[in-house]
């Protein structure tokens, strides 16, 4: 039976071109053709001998993510809903800014961790994401970021047929005017719950034979699952981690997150602390800001106590989504928080969620349009 061969990374297919009486070195060809030329089509490889390329039809094929929709948000972020092979959707989310054009991709249909304040648990999880469906997000839209959406009466956008070229991302190449710059696996699901197929797309990420992405233009985003990012330590991938904090105590984080009962702040800072050392370069900590429940003065005390010593950076994010009991904080909630950070030295970035009106913020994804 066929398999798909975007679901291997290089070392993979590797072997398994060897196995089947491949030369070594075809995997590479392979490998540059699907990744960095984006041709899908083993006829179209042309320093590849004939046999050995109907050998390839024969054992391989394409997979592709079909665009149900396609919207634009007033801010010019983009959200994509694709249908999976199974009838199951996730959605992605392309934000453009200055010279920073980020991919928001989903690992999970679902997740099963259940943060109160996000939309895209509330079904639970039906499964993981394959390593070929995380990456063909990115294949996908980014070929279709340079062209406008279909009108809604056209029905779906086109997909990418194999017949268009793109550019590489490698900086050493410099970075193409429409390129994707930054990856982040900050969409459906939890990228660590679905560690082995997140690597995997990593790795294709970063083959330099393949989309040559910078690794530390992708980050992972995680609710805090400790072994999982004892794991990711150990392989030094070189990815940077984001870490959705929300609250620096325990109390008030299990609560809008149940996840910090299982790992607790004491014990996910000492794992934190150790990723950080060990990649050499600072953790973000996410941390949104609800009125009248994580704003106040002893709050950004708390959360500076807790960050002390901590090679890290701080997103402030105010929440304006109307998700559970949660609330937008007032903007003095906001200014005295941020004061308070000023004043103990901590690093922030106070951010703006993108593509509100399209429900394409931060915990707004939820796969399911009408």
């Amino acid at each position: 039976m066929a398999e798909d061969i975007k679901n291997y990374t290089l070392s993979e297919l590797k072997n398994a071109l060897s196995s089947k009486g491949f030369a070594p070195y075809c995997a590479g060809q392979v490998f540059n053709w699907i990744y960095a030329k984006r041709i899908e089509n083993f006829d179209l490889m042309t320093d590849i001998s004939k046999g050995t390329r109907d050998s390839l039809s024969e054992n391989f094929y394409f997979s592709k993510l079909k665009i149900s929709k396609r919207e634009v948000s007033l801010d010019k972020t983009e959200k994509f809903l694709f249908e999976l092979n199974d009838g199951a959707s996730i959605e992605s989310v392309f934000i453009p800014e200055n010279n920073r054009r980020t991919l928001c991709l989903s690992s999970q249909v679902g997740c099963k961790y259940g943060c109160k304040f996000c939309i895209s648990g509330t079904r639970g999880l039906k499964r993981n994401l394959a390593a070929s469906e995380i990456v063909n997000q990115y294949l996908t839209i980014s070929d279709l970021i340079g062209r406008k959406p279909e009108p809604r009466s056209g029905g779906a956008t086109p997909r990418f047929d194999g017949a268009l070229r793109h550019q590489s991302t490698g900086c050493a190449r410099g970075i193409p005017e429409k390129a994707i710059t930054n990856v982040v696996f900050m969409g459906i699901g939890e990228p660590l719950d679905n560690f082995e197929m997140t690597v995997k797309a990593i790795r294709i990420f970063t083959e330099h034979k393949g989309l040559n992405f910078s690794k530390r233009r992708i980050s992972i985003s995680t609710c805090g699952i400790i072994p999982q990012i004892e794991q990711l330590s150990l392989l030094k991938l070189g990815v940077k981690l984001s870490v959705s904090l929300h609250s620096a105590d325990d109390k008030i984080r299990s609560k809008i997150m149940p996840v910090n009962s299982k790992y607790p702040l004491g014990e996910l800072m000492k794992v934190l602390r150790n990723f950080s050392e060990s990649e050499k370069y600072p953790v973000t900590f996410e941390y949104a800001l609800f009125g009248s429940l994580n704003t106040s003065k002893l709050d950004a005390q708390k959360l500076i106590r807790l960050l002390r010593g901590t090679n890290c950076k701080i997103n402030l994010i105010p929440y304006n989504a109307s998700q559970g009991d949660f609330k937008q904080p007032a903007p003095s909630e906001v200014e005295d928080f941020c004061k308070e950070l000023e004043n103990a030295g901590l690093f922030y970035t106070l951010r703006k969620s993108r593509g509100q009106d399209i429900h394409a913020a931060c915990g707004q994804l939820y796969a399911l349009w009408g």
